[in-house]
């Protein structure tokens, strides 16, 4: 009889923006997260190896350098995917006035 594995709840950050493909490398992404600019459940992270759990909010740099955005972090994954496929790890959250 063959057991499905369990669900992955947790991973580290540099790895979790990995395969959410906030980065094209785990060695950029290791220093997105170890320049200070990520935090998790607003404490700043500056360790690659930092957990990220399903249900974390993340606040880190768009795109663009100029601005942030914070994303809820929905699942996690074995690895790197299709970005369609890598979407559906976070939520982005909306701003409120």
């Amino acid at each position: 009889m063959t057991q499905t594995p369990a669900p992955i709840v947790n991973q580290r950050l540099d790895l979790w923006l990995l395969h959410a493909r906030f980065g094209r490398s785990r060695s950029i992404c290791a220093k997105i997260a170890t320049g200070g600019q990520v935090r998790i459940n607003r404490q700043r992270v500056t360790k690659a190896h930092a957990q990220v759990h399903v249900g974390d909010i993340l606040t880190l740099p768009a795109p663009d350098r100029k601005t942030v955005m914070v994303i809820r972090v929905v699942g996690c994954a074995e690895r790197r995917q299709s970005a369609p496929l890598a979407q559906l790890l976070y939520e982005i959250v909306p701003e409120t006035v």
